[in-house]
């Protein structure tokens, strides 16, 4: 079977995707999911859509493969090229334009008799012409109208069908914007392709999370379930990235770490009679299923547990009390900016000023160590901290003495 650009199946696109880019660096032998050429498949479809992007190193295990993206010269998400790619029949593709050519054409809106018969004189002049029946016709037509390709109207009893006119422009900055930073951003990348190109870029980004476009289906698909407040089940990939199961949740939001770009379901299991968090890129497909009376009950259940919410953790290593974390910090007579930052990116707690150059953050929280990383970025003006949870406390400690050894400083001040 001949190498093809398009693809039938996301899902597996979407792992080799995330093998190269974010677990990446794997060699031809080491990747063991799939058969030889199954890998060499998928390596050249994607070099097909990534092309400067994909680079190799050599090394004594082999030639390993991986995607780097540069965000200061890559304005536009290019993994969005994935799902661009989608395969189709001969007899998809044929139909498609011989609708389009069809109805572009037409003065005013046609029925389906009309449009099945100069299909047939379309198709007439092929050495050897396939045929379109009408139910074939009317099903396609019907798909073109839940995308909002075709209109239609009525006259009597009879449904006419014509080209929906086109939407008007967007602000091709508005795109650029909502492309590269709201959620399901590869629909901003859609209408972006139908557009002018420009000859500047005026976006740029600093911190450029791309690895959520590869779980943009999975997004949209809970997306859908939460507006429409239904259950789904989900299956997801276990920590071995092997085992799989399902899981019946209510889905309820979906949280984005601005950290490190990362997304989540928060989900609501009724098995546990507990909520919980899913990363998506954890979650292999969704399936909806029916709608959930308690939904609007377990959102303000949610919504009543994030005050004790720092990231997606719903509940202490305690089980039966939350963790308490607090730490002092001290600052110079022109740096009362710490403060406002404190009082700025507090997710929850509360900012206390002690004097003009001393505050003090104290939380009361589900699971204090996913406040870590947030207070190592005071680390040198923290005077006290306290953890509740010990064991986060010494792990804490232990980390600032093996920088001190690490740069030789054993005999500094330490916390």
């Amino acid at each position: 079977m001949a190498y093809s650009e398009v693809i039938k199946n996301f899902n597996r696109i979407r792992d080799y995707m995330r093998e190269f880019y974010v677990y990446g660096f794997k060699s031809r032998d080491e990747y063991t999911k799939k058969s030889g050429r199954s890998y060499d498949d998928e390596r050249r479809r994607i070099e097909s859509w990534l092309g400067d992007h994909m680079q190799f190193r050599q090394t004594q295990e082999g030639k390993n493969v991986f995607i780097s993206i540069d965000s200061r010269t890559s304005h536009h998400n290019p993994l969005y090229k994935a799902w661009k790619t989608k395969s189709f029949t001969d007899g998809d593709i044929t139909l498609h334009f011989i609708l389009m050519d069809i109805l572009v054409s037409a003065d005013s809106a046609i029925s389906i008799s009309e449009i099945a018969e100069q299909v047939d004189m379309y198709v007439s002049g092929f050495d050897t012409p396939r045929t379109f029946d009408e139910s074939t016709i009317r099903k396609k037509l019907k798909e073109y109208i839940a995308e909002g390709i075709i209109e239609t109207e009525k006259e009597g009893k009879t449904l006419l069908y014509k080209i929906a006119p086109l939407p008007e422009r967007i602000d091709e900055d508005l795109l650029d914007f909502f492309s590269e930073v709201a959620p399901c951003g590869v629909i901003g990348s859609f209408i972006l392709d139908k557009q002018n190109e420009r000859d500047e870029e005026k976006i740029a980004f600093k911190h450029h999370y791309i690895t959520g476009a590869l779980d943009s289906e999975i997004l949209y698909s809970l997306f859908e379930a939460i507006h429409e407040k239904k259950a789904v089940t989900i299956e997801i990939v276990g920590k071995n990235k092997e085992a799989q199961s399902e899981v019946y949740v209510i889905p309820l939001q979906i949280r984005f770490s601005a950290q490190s770009g990362r997304q989540y379901l928060m989900a609501y299991m009724p098995r546990m009679k507990r909520i919980r968090s899913y990363r998506l890129d954890g979650i292999i497909s969704v399936k909806t299923e029916e709608a959930c009376e308690q939904f609007d009950e377990l959102r303000e259940t949610l919504n009543g547990m994030q005050v004790h919410m720092w990231g997606v953790s719903t509940q202490s290593r305690f089980k039966e009390r939350l963790e308490h974390v607090d730490f002092t910090i001290r600052y110079g007579d022109g740096e009362q900016f710490i403060h406002r930052r404190l009082e700025r990116e507090k997710r929850c707690g509360t900012v206390e000023k002690i004097d003009f150059n001393t505050s003090r953050f104290s939380a009361d929280i589900f699971d204090s160590s996913e406040l870590i990383p947030w207070i190592r970025t005071f680390i040198c003006r923290i005077t006290e901290i306290n953890f509740s949870n010990k064991e986060i406390e010494e792990r804490f400690k232990k980390d600032i003495e093996d920088m001190y050894s690490l740069y030789g400083l054993e005999g500094g001040e330490k916390t």
